[in-house]
């Protein structure tokens, strides 16, 4: 957390480890028993975010047909905007948008899997589809940031899960 925190007061390239230990109140050794440098830390906790929003549907045993909480992760995004334009400023944000593609095309794959539902589709076939609604969904988050995050979290979560139902009929 405290990496996220300095990168939004500064540049991620003129925050120094020791910053993030005096912030995190962590020792030199701690913190390189767990990461190589400040990237790998910020990579642990891209990934963290994205575990947690790729699997907590299918964690929560949610019984609505949606496949990803977009909602939720969208309001998420939208509250820690400076992050955001931390990572874009910093080019990470393709980072974080190729880790994302991974974590929610797996995602995506289980809670489809888990609705047994599903219309007839060849075995082969769902993976590929859960990495293209993955795209999507990635693309229509970068298309509503871009555009201001003016459309209320929930209203993007029923048009992307109008596009996953759609596209899988």
């Amino acid at each position: 957390m405290a990496l996220i925190e300095l990168i939004q007061e500064k540049p991620i390239g003129r925050v120094t480890v020791q910053q993030v230990l005096d912030r995190a109140a962590v020792g030199r050794s701690t913190f390189y028993l767990h990461f190589r440098d400040k990237n790998d830390l910020l990579l642990s906790q891209l990934e963290k975010f994205l575990e947690t929003m790729s699997t907590t549907l299918s964690a929560s045993k949610e019984q609505s047909p949606r496949v990803v909480p977009v909602a939720e992760m969208f309001a998420h995004i939208r509250s820690a905007h400076k992050v955001y334009r931390a990572l874009a400023a910093s080019d990470r944000l393709n980072d974080f948008f190729d880790l994302a593609q991974g974590y929610f095309a797996r995602g995506i794959e289980r809670r489809l899997r888990e609705f047994g539902r599903l219309p007839k589709l060849r075995e082969r076939e769902l993976p590929a589809r859960s990495s293209a609604l993955a795209g999507s969904l990635l693309s229509l988050l970068r298309w509503w940031l871009d555009r201001g995050a003016k459309e209320p979290p929930r209203a993007m979560d029923e048009l992307f899960h109008r596009m996953v139902w759609n596209g899988l009929r």
